[in-house]
């Protein structure tokens, strides 16, 4: 009789420490990391993407950030022109935004006035600009990878993309990865 008792206490031993295995694996299997899908071009939406970025990354939070299709424009930088893109790139690149000050508004852009007015209203209640932001995210090491699908549809080139210390080209299958080890994850 002591013998059956003994095997079960030693089972439930086992049992007891397979599940601390467990709990041990669940807690170690998301990061505190967010992943950041951006995919709009408008600055509201742009802007949320980084205050969401910048306060996250000051808690000690690892910030990834993808940005992807209309989002593009905002790395374009306005000085750069790479020379050798074919016609329909060139069109893309004189029809979308060029850069972080020529992103629209997603709601009473106004023809162009709702974004002087937000960007005037920012100033004024000393809210960081767009630029301002995204050095701040540089400095907090805040990763932004560009897709690199994305910019071959539009016709972006590497070359026209805005200096940003921590910048690179990758696929969707850097950000499943990216996001499937976060504990949290958007999609802006």
């Amino acid at each position: 009789m002591e013998n059956s008792k003994e095997v079960t206490i030693e089972q439930l031993q086992m049992q007891i420490d397979e599940l601390k295995n467990k709990i041990t694996q669940l807690e170690n299997s998301r990061k505190d990391q967010l992943a950041i899908a951006v995919v709009s071009g408008d600055m509201d939406k742009v802007l949320a993407a980084m205050v969401i970025s910048i306060a996250a990354a000051a808690m000690d939070t690892q910030v990834k950030l993808f940005f992807s299709f209309w989002s593009l424009s905002a790395l374009r930088d306005p000085k750069k022109n790479p020379k050798g893109k074919d016609f329909i790139s060139k069109m893309f690149g004189m029809m979308l935004p060029k850069g972080k000050d020529k992103l629209k508004l997603s709601n009473m852009n106004m023809c162009g006035m709702g974004p002087l007015m937000i960007k005037m209203l920012m100033k004024k209640q000393n809210v960081m600009s767009l630029d301002q932001m995204f050095k701040e995210a540089g400095e907090l090491g805040i990763e932004i990878t560009v897709c690199e699908m994305s910019m071959g549809l539009m016709g972006f080139k590497k070359e026209e993309m805005i200096d940003y210390p921590n910048l690179r080209f990758a696929g969707a299958a850097t950000f499943v990865a990216d996001a499937g080890e976060s504990a949290m994850q958007l999609f802006i």
